[in-house]
């Protein structure tokens, strides 16, 4: 078999999902937190801004080495660090089978990026929909 042979990478390489705080996750560690290219205004009005830590029981979404999510403790709110579609909804469907999977149990989902989830219609919003999250009172919630 030459390198020539080695067959291609998949198409659709999952992301995987990664406590905070979990050496695996070089963010807060060996590299720093990425600047978040998503902000709302109201972050911006307030200075109240959400900001990703190495904190226990929070989640990070990688997906190709990159941070797509950070999922804060209690997984109410997200934070996310592309607009890609493709990457949201691979970080959205890790997100659905760690939950299936018995991983985090429920998660619901209120808050994205500062702003509510119901009603969005966000590309992250409709990645987790797509990945099987369903509206409740509360936000888009999955269960196990």
């Amino acid at each position: 078999m030459s390198l020539w042979d080695v067959p291609p990478r998949a198409a659709a390489d999952p992301a995987l999902v990664l406590a905070a705080s979990d050496p695996g996750n070089p963010f807060g560690a060996a590299l720093p937190w990425p600047e978040r290219t998503v902000a709302t205004d109201d972050e911006a009005a307030t200075g109240s801004a959400h900001r990703p830590a190495r904190k226990a029981g929070a989640l990070v979404v990688l997906h190709d080495g990159a941070l797509v999510l950070y999922v804060e403790r209690g997984g109410r709110t997200l934070l996310s660090f592309t607009d890609d579609a493709d990457r949201l909804a691979a970080a959205a469907d890790a997100l659905a089978l760690a939950v299936r999977d018995g991983a985090l149990g429920r998660l619901t989902v209120e808050r994205t990026d500062g702003e509510a989830v119901l009603g969005s219609d966000s590309v992250l919003a409709l990645a987790l929909e797509a990945a099987g999250f369903h509206a409740t009172p509360r936000g888009l919630r999955l269960r196990a």
